[in-house]
């Protein structure tokens, strides 16, 4: 009788509690194994579509691992639900983390934002010269929290990204050619046509000026001290200071020896003696 009983209640445990918990153990370790190979194929795939888009090698590598993340994340839960596990508190108290998390790392979070945006959008790349966040220098390296300029003095300026993107962004090396905006004066006694067109001899005597589009050079201003004329040739992107250093300097040469003088602020003191 006893021996019966002993088997009954035996076959009731197994019935009531190790078979369901077995199945579900097993059914979880599969949803987990299973999920895992799942994820892993899903981030190598989104890993290769993004390269062939010729997106930069780091945003591919830390969106593949946040998408792996995630993805695992979800895959886990799941596993703990068929084990019959009340995930919702999980799911609210992971939700609370992350907003936690996100209120402490918000300076970050912008600057990875905007890292981002910088990558995907590519208004400069590295080796432009732009003007970012009032400094200009030559891009060194684009990452995800900050990029690194080198000025001409060969300083090293690390800038936050959210600083960049939330500014104005001057690419100065985004276009082929650039047009060089020079400004002469000439006195008001001296001969205006002469000086044009010596200006023009000038610039038409430097190679490196584009002839399209055409150089202006025009009269633009009587000023108090100086007749103005505006001088602006096109250049390639590359020879920009090289032919406006150039360029001025010939100006002030050949201005002196044609004779024509470039008048500088005067100020004329008149003194009274006291008899």
């Amino acid at each position: 009788m006893l021996d019966k009983l002993d088997k009954l209640d035996l076959i009731k445990l197994m019935d009531t509690y190790v078979i369901p918990w077995g199945i579900n153990i097993v059914m979880a370790l599969a949803i987990f194994f299973i999920g895992k190979i799942i994820v892993n194929t899903l981030s190598q795939l989104l890993g290769k579509v993004l390269r062939k888009s010729k997106m930069d090698n780091i945003l591919v590598n830390f969106i593949t691992s946040i998408i792996r993340t995630i993805l695992l994340l979800f895959v886990v839960i799941a596993a703990l639900d068929r084990l019959g596990l009340d995930t919702t508190s999980l799911i609210a108290l992971l939700g609370a983390a992350g907003l936690a998390v996100g209120l402490a790392l918000q300076g970050s979070l912008q600057n990875f934002a905007s890292g981002v945006m910088l990558i995907i959008f590519r208004p400069f790349k590295a080796g432009d010269f732009v003007e970012v966040a009032g400094t200009s220098g030559v891009v060194e390296t684009i990452s995800i929290f900050s990029s690194i300029l080198r000025t001409g003095d060969n300083r090293e300026i690390i800038i936050p990204n959210g600083s960049i993107y939330g500014g104005t962004i001057t690419n100065f090396s985004a276009r082929d050619t650039r047009r060089i905006d020079m400004t002469f004066g000439i006195g008001y006694d001296d001969d205006i046509k002469k000086a044009k067109e010596l200006l023009a001899q000038i610039v038409s005597q430097d190679e490196r000026v584009l002839p399209e589009p055409k150089t202006v050079i025009a009269l633009s201003e009587l000023a108090s001290s100086s007749v103005n004329f505006v001088v602006r040739p096109w250049v390639k992107t590359g020879d920009y200071w090289a032919v406006k250093w150039d360029l001025t300097e010939q100006v002030k040469l050949q201005f002196d020896q044609a004779g024509i003088s470039i008048p500088y602020p005067q100020m004329d003191v008149h003194h009274t003696a006291k008899k």
